[in-house]
């Protein structure tokens, strides 16, 4: 009778120990399923926070996308103010290619004149050494005959007069033939001048040409990354919004369970064999829950990845 007793009495006393070790795991379980929630409570916030700055940053770009399109329009302003500049400047090629013929022409008659005057030069020389022949036999003829020296006398005086009157008009010739040179010379530097202005005006013409089109390709190039940003930005938003309607649905269910038989714990305790399948259904949802955190977090950082190579691809287009 005393051992039945003493074995009774071990046999509680081994029950009341095992609802001891149950009840401390029911703790220890609990505490890590509260852990486990604040954790998950923690990243929900982070996941929030980070759909903010996503937001935010899609606000930056479209306010991005509307400076290029101003930029744009400033271009294109700019653009139809080259092409008044550039007809401006073919009217004053025009002008200037006049005037150019127009001191051509006169270049050709300064030539012609000098062309002329040359031949008078050349006419009054041989005047001259005919006057000299003259006033040579005229001095033979004054020496031999005396008795005409006073009519000689007279006619050389006239010839002398006549000299003179030839050397004067030789002196104009020569001051006009200088002047003509000088005229000549001021018309080819002013043409020279017009032709350096001429070759100025067409390279500043072709320099804002070239300005143009390369203003025209770093606009495309700017659409389209544009174009490329808002794409990466839509798919990053709808990760996204996948990875919160996971989180909402799959998370939400493990939780519950764990809630539910933890209420279900601390409301009533009947047999071991309830304890036992209540932290059966406990780490089933436990086991869920750890599962679809895996596979969050892979989700996760294949979504990270995905941006950090688009991030990367954008960077080389822009380089």
């Amino acid at each position: 009778m005393t051992d039945l007793n003493s074995s009774v009495l071990s046999l509680y006393k081994t029950t009341l120990n095992r609802r001891e070790m149950d009840k401390k795991i029911k703790k220890k379980v609990l505490i890590i399923a509260n852990e486990e929630l604040a954790f998950r409570n923690e990243e929900k916030e982070k996941r929030a926070a980070e759909l903010i700055i996503a937001n935010k940053e899609l606000a930056y770009q479209n306010l991005e996308k509307e400076k290029r399109a101003a930029e744009l329009i400033i271009a294109n302003k700019e653009l139809a103010f080259q092409n008044i500049e550039k007809e401006k400047r073919a009217a004053e090629l025009i002008i200037a290619n006049k005037e150019l013929a127009f001191q051509n022409l006169e270049k050709e008659k300064r030539a012609a004149e000098l062309f002329v005057a040359n031949k008078e030069l050349a006419f009054q020389n041989i005047e001259k050494e005919k006057r000299a022949a003259e006033l040579f036999v005229a001095n033979k003829e004054l020496a031999f005959q005396n008795l005409e020296k006073e009519k000689r006398s007279t006619e050389l005086i006239i010839a002398n007069k006549e000299l003179a009157y030839q050397n004067d008009e030789k002196e104009k010739r020569a001051v006009e033939l200088i002047l003509a040179n000088r005229e000549l010379a001021f018309q080819n530097l002013e043409k020279e001048k017009r032709a350096a202005e001429l070759i100025i005006i067409n390279k500043k013409l072709a320099f804002k040409n070239q300005e143009r089109d390369i203003r025209a390709a770093e606009l495309n190039i700017a659409n389209r990354e544009l174009k490329k940003a808002e794409k990466y930005q839509k798919e990053y938003i709808e990760g996204l919004e996948e990875m919160m309607f996971l989180t909402s649905h799959k998370v939400r269910q493990p939780i519950a369970n764990i809630l539910g038989f933890s209420s279900m714990l601390d409301q009533s305790l009947n047999s071991p064999a309830e304890l036992k399948q209540s932290v059966n259904c406990i780490k089933e949802s436990a086991l869920m829950l750890d599962t679809f955190t895996k596979e969050l977090t892979a989700f996760i950082c294949l979504l990270d990845r995905k941006e950090k190579d688009k991030k990367m691809l954008h960077n080389s287009n822009i380089l």
